[in-house]
């Protein structure tokens, strides 16, 4: 297997699928794979055929276990050497968190086995989180004797609130899914057999709805937790005044009055 093999980007049906393909290593991310995943959201992007995008791990035990420091641990050229290594990989980590934060479009992950650490993070960034039955969470940094960053810390206080973003932060333990459901980390529970199932009819869904409305309830939703006391957004403000103004307005409008489903062009 190749190195542009360990992240697979597919569209299907307006959906595009990213897949973390590394599950002799329970799919732990690389610096290859965090440039990856950068290329692959950038493309889905800009093709105006992906409505949607989800995300998941191949494999049976994880959608992504953490972060993959094999070549930390394999480094013995010295502490120079090492530094560099980690640099240049902070550096792919950031890329694809910012490409992350960067997504327009609505993005889902389809979550089962382990989502660990700098799982975790890629999968805070998702707008809607679906996990089979036998998910596990944890952010181990205390374990290991790291700190997670104050913007993926923010994140997960955002999600769950402070009380329980402490515990998972201070305790470094295992969640399992139904703890991490009542916390409200993820959107719904699913038997792992019917997981792929419900997650596809999701986005298959998503993907029929106007592309200028959904970008612009993302762009809400992000506005408000950016700045809660805010009473508007001129960023906002545009993109509702463009959904107004839309051919696909008229389009949903016409397609209600006359009982059918709407055919939406993103325009």
């Amino acid at each position: 297997m190749t190195a542009s093999d360990r992240v697979l980007a597919t569209v299907e049906d307006g959906v595009g699928w990213i897949v973390f393909n590394k599950p002799e290593r329970r799919n732990a991310i690389s610096q290859d794979m965090w440039l990856l995943l950068a290329e692959a959201l950038e493309r889905f992007g800009q093709d105006g055929a992906v409505r949607v995008i989800v995300m998941r791990g191949a494999g049976e035990q994880a959608f992504v276990s953490g972060g993959d420091i094999s070549k930390f641990e394999d480094n013995v050229a010295g502490a120079a050497a090492t530094a560099d290594t980690r640099e240049a990989f902070r550096e792919a980590g950031a890329r694809g968190q910012a490409a992350l934060a960067g997504v327009e479009k609505p993005l889902i992950a389809l979550i089962h086995g382990y989502c660990l650490g700098g799982g975790l993070m890629v999968a805070m960034h998702a707008d809607i989180r679906m996990a089979a039955e036998d998910a596990k969470f944890s952010v181990p940094a205390a374990r290991l004797g790291a700190a997670y960053p104050y913007g993926h810390v923010r994140r997960l206080v955002e999600l769950i609130g402070p009380a329980f973003a402490a515990e998972m932060l201070m305790s470094a333990r295992m969640f399992d899914a139904a703890e991490a459901k009542a916390m409200g980390l993820v959107n719904q529970l699913v038997p792992k057999g019917e997981l792929d199932a419900a997650v596809r009819a999701m986005a298959l869904s998503i993907a029929e709805k106007a592309p200028l409305s959904l970008r612009a309830s993302k762009a809400t939703i992000r506005a408000i937790l950016d700045d809660p006391s805010a009473t508007g957004d001129a960023g906002v403000e545009a993109l509702s005044k463009a959904c107004a103004e839309s051919a696909d307005f008229l389009e949903g409008a016409r397609a209600f009055m006359e009982k059918r489903p709407a055919r939406f062009i993103g325009r």
